[in-house]
């Protein structure tokens, strides 16, 4: 692994093809073409950055130190813009709390990775999808900063697949895994439950072992209709660990606002029914299009918790 005072950094005439190549040969990709550095692009990305070389503490598993500068670098590399960089900071540090476990998320065999959720108003600001598709491809923010995330965890943290990152299958998310909160009446956005401010934005890493679809029935109106597939997948499966989470779209939300169930009884009943965690271990998030897909999140059965850390302001 290159020390960061190792990473190549281009002049404005080299050719996007000889840059490729020696990022490539490097080992600082993930397969996929990235945006060369250069002098005039990391000047333009570390002006975000407040004092570049900040440490905010080592990066499991092999502990490179974190600081903006080589953050900076690996945003660079991922397309993000400099207004971007607070947040893949943001999320990064958030990944270093002891709960999160990102040593054993790093060097797992398992398929867990480092999935990023935005909240607040940076979601507007950086013009981050919530609707449609906010877990696949098509918009440019999220793509970038979920890799540029991805991309620090392996070039500065040392995961590198087949060597220290030891999945054994892996999964897409290893090359991005972000998307904004939904922005719903129906129940308080997560980093307002997490105690932040409602005008306050935010970033929560979740150690996501990948995704799974959960359709309730077409003819289904109860909100016991609504949360069957919840129910049996939370108790039936040993899908990860403690913590798990659920992604409600803006229609099955609205249904089951109609219905009268608050955010804590619909825990407490997937909880009571699945009987297999305490109520507080589902977490609910409303996001995504229309349409009556859930998206059920297990996270990684070696053992993690969510963070939510507030985005770093430069």
């Amino acid at each position: 692994m290159l020390a960061p005072t190792d990473f190549p950094v281009f002049s404005d005439t080299t050719s996007w093809r000889d840059a490729q190549q020696e990022l490539d040969v490097a080992g600082l990709t993930d397969g996929l073409p990235v945006v060369p550095p250069t002098s005039r692009r990391l000047d333009e990305m570390l002006a975000a950055a407040g004092d570049p070389d900040r440490s905010y503490g080592p990066l499991p598993p092999l502990f490179g130190e974190l600081t903006p500068r080589a953050v900076a670098y690996n945003a660079v590399l991922a397309g993000c813009r400099p207004e971007e960089l607070g947040v893949v900071v943001s999320a990064l540090t958030a990944a270093l709390d002891p709960g999160f476990n990102l040593l054993g998320i790093q060097t797992t065999t398992g398929s867990a990775t480092v999935a990023v959720i935005v909240h607040g108003p940076a979601r507007a600001a950086l013009g981050m999808a919530s609707g449609a598709n906010c877990l696949g491809p098509g918009n440019r923010a999220n793509a970038c900063i979920g890799r540029a995330v991805q991309l620090t965890l392996v070039n500065l943290g040392g995961a590198a697949p087949g060597s220290v990152g030891m999945a054994t299958m892996g999964q897409p998310g290893k090359y991005t895994f972000c998307f904004a909160e939904g922005d719903d009446p129906s129940y308080p956005a997560f980093h307002v439950r997490r105690g932040f401010a409602a005008d306050s934005s935010a970033v929560t890493v979740v150690g996501a072992a990948g995704t799974v679809e959960l359709v309730p029935p077409a003819d289904g109106a109860t909100a016991e209709d609504i949360l069957a597939p919840v129910v049996r997948i939370t108790g039936a499966s040993r899908l990860g660990g403690g913590e798990q989470f659920l992604l409600l779209p803006p229609e099955l939300a609205a249904g089951l606002r109609r219905n009268g169930w608050t955010l804590e009884r619909i825990q407490e009943y997937v909880c009571d029914r699945g009987q297999d965690r305490e109520p507080g271990a589902v977490q609910i998030l409303v996001t995504g299009g229309t349409g009556i897909k859930m998206t059920y999140l297990p996270t990684w059965a070696g053992g993690t918790s969510s963070v939510t850390r507030e985005v770093i302001v430069p």
